[in-house]
């Protein structure tokens, strides 16, 4: 130890004149072995308990004039400038000798050499580059050099220790590097826990502060440098016993050190999920939790640690969750009463600013869910938890919050709680209460309408918000009960053909959801009408959620059905007294709950086409199961045994509505599963009774109206069923055996030669004995031969009865009893009438199903008839009955257009003839029926033969326009189909037959406000969503021209008109300067701009100004004509609406809010969307710069023509001041005679607008205090002389409040532009020259001459402020 001690003391001497001199710039710090020997004496001291040789080491310093500051200094030295191993040895020693035998503590310890301490651990921890082990080495090695050229004694080292660094060219702060050893660090901090217990920082604030930051930044420096987590957590668990140690009282105030801790924690709390985070949450909810129970100070700080998080949490979603979740981890080992006060806090966040309302929605989610009993149902007695009740208040009012984002977190979060206390049943019972479900005290229901809140919120206009409503709508279900507001079930079926996906997945969900749980009518029809459509959505993850869903809503709903019946319910069958209403209730009871309805919805003219693609998909993907052909063949069975049973008759007979038509849709993939008997005996039962309806009407009875409609409604349902078991008989024709094939095909030829079936069989009947002749013939050229024979057999039978009747129709007209009342002549013509009829279209159906055949004979009888009474002199030379058909026949009439077309389908060359003849029909017939059946048939001419039809095009866009809504909604989707490409009725090849181009895009923007509300949700949906995707440059493109056609202008000299006579333009606009006329076309505006990009709205904008502002005040643009006003109305107000302004997202919280809800971000993302931020700026603003010149001209002409437009330019021009405000400043800064005219100018608008709003209101005043009772007029005639006073002084009052608010707003508003600063000088500002007559100067503005000089001539009016 002798030796030790000498080397220790001749090193000290050695470097002691560079701590003696306070000035040396080269401080020296100990050689590794001094360092070393006395880590050697201090270790001997302390485990020998032989205080000896240290003492004897201290005599020493004292007999050389050493003190032990210069002991200290060069450890602290050692600790600040060392290698980073010299640095946590002499952090070792330094702490060994406060804690050696006999040490004196209080000289030895000073806050600087604390303060390197620090610093030493904290550099030991930085990450260190790879080869840094053979650096050390090398270092080593010099210092070994060192050591031998030095001499004995260690003389000269310290300066040679620096000389050799430098010389080698080592970094001071990186020299002599070793690898991390935590087993250093573990003793280190060790001992710094031992050392906190001898000494009381409560005099060192600073180091007590510096001593729990770098405490707290070790778990987190750790990270990256411990190689396992075993060493982790034990230099985890040395820092929480050092923290431990700080919040000793010794260290100070208690209350104090625990803020300061946690102040330093907070950060590690709220850092991303991380080791580090979980070491700051598990300090503080075990060891200050502890603490706490002794300690109030302690207590105080970590109960008020949630509230310094919440101030402390971050916008960006995941790190909000993530704060949230550290704020709950940490509430919930509070005591009740502190945690009930947190719950106070985060209601009054709901109250307050948009970041903080956020994350107090948040936090009430978790508070409820992880609290105990946060609706009180475990308490017993009179007295209840109310905050759980107050929570959910809060949440429903952050429901309707202004900001979007947080509208939609609080609804989702809402429905995750509503689906979070739904599963206890006491809970549900008290939730049911509180959402206003239950008949409950008004003190125990909230009150907020819930139905009225999904109302509003169904139909928002933010996205994630409606997608949020949606799902607690989900949620609700099991608490409503099935009690569904009508409007709400509308909106959601709306929502089904969003145009966004996520909406419209969300809507299927809750309206599944909900019809899931009730069979409610209203819920089936809905859904019914809104989900089997998306069959055909453009997501093919929508497509199979619709598959599945019917698959499980539907049809396994109808599978259940496949084991009950009568068999199990006999005696309820046998109950004869029941007669054909009951028979139904029966029914329904028989069966599973809601299947005979599920089958009346799916049998609805909507549904049908959907369905069927529906059950074609889920058989080719062989989803289909045969025990749904079982249910369906059950539930027709039972229906017709119910009703034997009840001996009703059997011709009255008809299955539940919808049975037959899906067993004709599942069983042409299910054929074997479908029983032939079962098919042979209902054919039979409905070709013996099922057309008795048409001969056997008796006229002679009293009650023969109703008895008529009874036959007609039965022979229609019959004529149905028939044509559903006709298909099915068709679907499994392969399974049949021979012989009743061959006798079923020989019944169907004699029921087809009858003519006198329903139109709706008699496809049913040709088309199955098509499929029979080609299934039952040997080859392909047999079956085409037995096809044309029977053919050709009908299609003489028919043209003989067409000839037969046209016939009678010239001889009646001669005998002269056609229009006399009915006779037998009269009721043979009826008969021969309906023969016809059925005939013509018998002959369409067989052209359909065999085009080859020959029709050179009808032909001619389809043209008279359908040319019949014509006035064209070239078509009245034609042989035929001079009566018109039209008139007389309307049925065989209409018949006759629709089999020519089929005809014309098949033969090119008769097309091409009779084309013109079908749109001319069109345009003048007054028939809707006709007209809807031309509209199809165009539709299939443009397929076939588009060039043919391409010119007549806008001839039928006219019928979007029909009187009638029927032929109007035909007309938008077949058109909508075409220009799709999706109308493949003859080709399967999907391209545009035809093109958006010319005025039908402007045509169909009527369909936006159409009076049918079906017609304007199909047009929402094309233009929302399919055009938006489709052709996003049409909305921008049309834009200005929409503006001119919809108000029918023809003011504008380089406006050309479009194609079509001036009836056709007053057809498709809306004319009119009246409110109707003006909000349906602010519509459409608002329509198209919503479909636009950002850069296209400002495009829009652009051409706004230029096309129709600059064209009006150039005069091109007729501002005096009553649509060129209209126009510039419509103008100002598009600039002045907010679908045409992009948001400048400036970085508020409430922006974040809204963007988080859409969905993460990622870093390209935000730099992507931080230079479109920037192009956008600069685009609006040299866009707004070029605008306000044109407003300013415009103004000057307005006026001089006193037109009434002015006002609407001032709004306008005060919305662009208020929302271009920053971009305007850089025009009213640099023209402060511009600013002026232009504050004066609002301010003589404003107030002319209030005054006449004040007189306004005292005209109403004075009027109804004139309409009082007589009795009261007696007492107030005295006083006739005071109101007449009173009402001159209330006009006056109203003037001078109209000044004064006109005056307030143009100051407020030039406290805007100015920011509350003085105009700066003129020299300081770069105005733009003016360019004189003879154009010698240049000039940055291009405002005319004439309008800068009028500008110079103004007044000037300084504002107050100015003054």
């Amino acid at each position: 130890m002798e030796e030790a001690i000498s080397r220790i003391l001749a090193e000290l001497e050695e470097i002691r004149h560079f701590f003696d001199n306070p000035t040396n710039p080269n401080p020296q710090y100990l050689s590794e072995s001094t360092l070393l020997d006395l880590q050697t004496l201090l270790r001997h001291a302390t485990n020998s308990n032989d205080s000896e040789p240290l003492d004897s080491f201290f005599e020493d310093l004292s007999s050389k004039s050493l003190s032990p500051s210069h002991l200290v200094l060069p450890i602290s030295s050692t600790m600040d400038l060392g290698p980073t191993h010299l640095s946590l040895l002499a952090s070792n020693v330094y702490l060994s000798l406060l804690l050696s035998p006999n040490s004196p503590v209080f000289t030895l310890f000073t806050p600087m050499s604390f303060l390197s301490l620090l610093r030493s651990i904290r550099r030991y921890l930085k990450p260190r580059p790879r080869g840094t082990s053979e650096t050390g080495e090398g270092s080593h090695n010099v210092v070994a050099n060192r050591k031998r050229k030095g001499g004995s004694g260690g003389r000269g080292r310290g300066r040679g220790s620096r000389n050799n660094e430098k010389s080698l060219g080592v970094d001071e702060g990186e020299s002599e590097e070793s690898e991390f050893d935590v087993g250093k660090l573990f003793s280190v901090l060790e001992k710094l826990e031992s050392v906190m217990g001898l000494i009381h920082l409560d005099r060192f604030p600073d180091s007590l502060k510096s001593l729990v930051q770098t405490v707290v930044e070790i778990p987190v420096m750790a990270v990256e440098v411990c190689g396992n987590s075993v060493s982790y957590n034990r230099i985890t668990d040395l820092c929480s016993r050092v923290l431990s140690e700080v919040l000793r009282p010794e260290h100070g105030e208690q209350a104090d050190t625990a803020a300061e801790v946690l102040k330093s924690l907070s950060p590690l709390i709220l850092r991303s999920k991380s080791p580090a985070r979980t070491f700051g949450l598990g300090f503080v909810m075990h060891r200050m939790m502890g603490v706490a129970k002794s300690s109030d100070g302690v207590k105080k700080a970590v109960v008020n640690l949630p509230r310094y998080l919440v101030q402390k949490a971050p916008e960006k979603t995941e790190l909000r969750a993530l704060a949230v979740e550290s704020i709950m981890e940490i509430v919930k080992v509070m005591e009740f009463n502190d945690q009930i006060g947190f719950v106070e806090y985060v209601l009054k966040m709901t109250q307050g600013k948009a970041s903080l309302r956020l994350l107090g929605v948040d936090l009430i989610l978790m508070l409820m869910m992880s609290l105990k009993d946060p609706l009180g149902v475990e308490l017993d007695g009179e007295v209840k938890s109310e905050w759980g009740l107050r929570c959910m208040e809060a949440l429903i009012q952050r429901c309707s919050d202004t900001i979007g984002g947080i509208r939609a977190r609080a609804l989702s979060n809402l429905a995750q709680l509503v689906g979070f206390l739904a599963g206890d049943d006491r809970s549900r019972a008290v939730l049911k209460e509180v959402m206003g479900f239950g008949n409950v005290a008004e003190e125990r229901r909230i009150e907020a309408d819930i139905n009225g809140l999904l109302r509003k919120r169904c139909m928002d206009e933010k996205a994630a918000v409606r997608k949020a409503t949606f799902l607690l709508i989900t949620k609700l279900t099991a608490l409503l009960g099935g009690a569904f507001d009508e409007v709400v079930l509308k909106t959601i079926g709306m929502a089904c053909s969003d145009p966004l996906v996520s909406i419209r997945k969300a809507a299927i969900s809750a309206l599944s959801e909900a019809f899931r749980k009730f069979s409610d009518e209203s819920v089936t029809t809905e859904w019914l009408h809104s989900v089997p459509r998306l069959i055909t959505d453009n997501e093919s993850s929508i497509q199979e959620e619709c598959e599945n869903l019917f698959l499980e809503l539907v049809l396994d709903r109808i599978s259940g059905a496949a084991s009950a019946g009568f068999f199990q319910n006999g005696s309820v069958l046998s109950n004869s007294s029941l007669r054909a209403k009951s028979s139904e209730k029966e029914m329904e009871f028989l069966f599973p709950e809601g299947v005979l309805g599920l089958l009346r919805g799916i049998c609805n003219g909507e549904v049908i086409p959907w369905v069927k693609k529906i059950c074609a998909s889920l058989g080719k993907k062989k989803w289909l199961k045969h025990k749904i052909v079982l249910a369906l063949q059950n539930i027709i069975k039972t229906s017709e045994s119910l009703w034997l049973r009840q001996s009703m008759p059997i011709e009255k007979w008809t299955a539940p509505p919808g049975a037959w038509f899906l067993l004709s849709e599942v069983s042409a993939y299910l054929s074997k599963a479908v029983d032939w008997e079962f098919l042979h005996h209902h054919w039979q039962l409905f070709d013996k009774h099922g057309v008795r309806g048409e001969v056997k009407i008796p006229l002679a009875q009293g009650d023969a109206h109703a008895e008529e409609e009874g036959i007609e409604s039965n022979s229609v349902a019959w004529a149905g069923d028939r044509v559903f078991l006709l298909q099915t008989i068709s679907n499994v024709s392969m399974e049949l055996p021979p012989e009743p094939a061959a006798d079923l095909a020989h019944n169907l030829l004699k029921r087809i030669e009858e003519f006198n079936m329903h139109s709706t069989e008699v496809n049913a009947h040709v088309k199955a004995l098509r499929t029979l002749c080609k299934q039952k013939a040997s080859n392909p050229e047999e079956a085409d031969s037995l096809v044309m024979r029977w053919v050709d057999q009908l299609l003489s039978k028919a043209s003989h009865i067409l000839e037969k009747y046209v016939l009678e129709v010239s001889e009646a007209k001669q005998d002269g009893y056609f229009f006399t009342p009915p006779s037998r002549k009269g009721k043979k013509a009826a008969r021969l009438l309906s023969k016809a009829v059925t005939a013509v279209y018998t002959i369409g159906s067989l052209v359909i199903v065999c085009p080859s055949a020959d029709v050179g004979t009808i032909t001619p009888l389809l043209h008279t008839i359908i040319t019949s009474g014509n006035s064209d002199p070239k078509l009245n030379k034609l042989p035929g009955p001079s009566v018109s058909l039209k008139q007389t026949a309307p049925p065989l009439y209409i018949q006759a257009w629709l089999t020519m077309g089929k005809i014309c389908l098949v033969d090119g060359k008769l097309a091409k003839n009779y084309i013109p003849l079908f749109v001319q029909e069109l345009e003048k017939s007054d028939c809707a029926a006709l007209r809807n059946n031309l509209v199809v048939m165009m539709a299939d001419f443009c397929v076939r033969y588009t060039a043919l039809v391409d010119c007549y095009i806008a001839k039928i866009t006219k019928c979007l326009c029909d009187p009638c809504e029927l032929v109007r909604r035909q007309t938008f989707i077949l058109l909508s189909r075409l220009l799709q490409g999706e109308y493949c009725h003859f080709s399967h090849n999907q391209r545009d037959y035809v093109k958006w181009r010319g005025v039908l895009f402007l045509r169909f923007l009527l369909s936006l406000v159409d009076e049918s509300e079906k017609i304007r949700q199909l047009a929402d949906y094309l233009f929302g969503s399919i055009l938006k995707a489709k052709a996003p440059l049409l909305a921008y493109n049309s834009f200005v021209e929409a503006i001119f056609i919809l108000n029918d202008c023809h003011a504008h000299n380089g406006h050309t008109d479009s194609q079509g006579s001036r009836v056709e333009s007053r057809l498709f606009s809306i004319r009119g300067s009246d409110e109707n006329s003006r909000s349906k076309r602010m519509h459409i505006y608002v329509s198209l701009l919503k479909q636009m990009a950002p850069e296209h709205l400002l495009a829009t904008f652009a051409k706004l100004c230029a096309e129709i502002l600059a064209a009006a005040s150039d005069g091109m643009l007729d501002t005096e004509d009553i649509t060129g006003q209209s126009v510039l109305q419509d103008a100002f107000q598009i600039l002045a609406c907010k679908e045409i302004r992009i948001p400048t997202n400036r970085g508020s919280s409430s922006d974040s809010a809204e963007i988080d809800e859409e969905g993460g971000d990622s870093g390209g993302g935000s730099a992507a969307a931080a230079r479109g931020r920037a192009i956008t700026q600069a685009v609006r603003k040299g866009l707004i710069q070029n605008t306000i010149p044109i407003f300013i001209e415009l103004k000057r002409l307005l006026e001089s023509k006193n037109s009434p437009l002015i006002g609407s330019l001032m709004e306008c021009l005060r919305i662009l001041l208020k929302d271009y405000k920053n971009e305007i400043d850089d025009i009213l800064v640099a023209d402060k005679q511009l600013q002026k005219e232009l504050i004066y100018d609002m301010q003589k608008y404003d107030s002319a607008k209030t005054k006449s709003t004040a007189t306004e209101a005292v005209a109403k005043m004075q009027k109804s205090s004139s309409n009082k009772s007589p009795d009261v007029s007696k007492v107030a005639s005295g006083k006739h002389a005071h109101n007449f006073t009173k009402s001159k002084g209330n006009s006056k009052l109203a003037s001078a409040m109209a000044d004064a608010a006109a005056a307030a707003t143009a100051r407020s508003v030039l406290r805007e532009v100015n920011k509350g600063a003085s105009t700066p000088p003129l020299s300081s500002l770069s105005v733009p020259k003016l360019k004189s007559c003879n154009g010698a100067s240049t000039s940055q503005c291009d405002r005319p001459l004439n309008v800068l000089k009028s500008l110079s001539k103004r007044h000037s009016f300084d504002s107050d402020e100015e003054n």
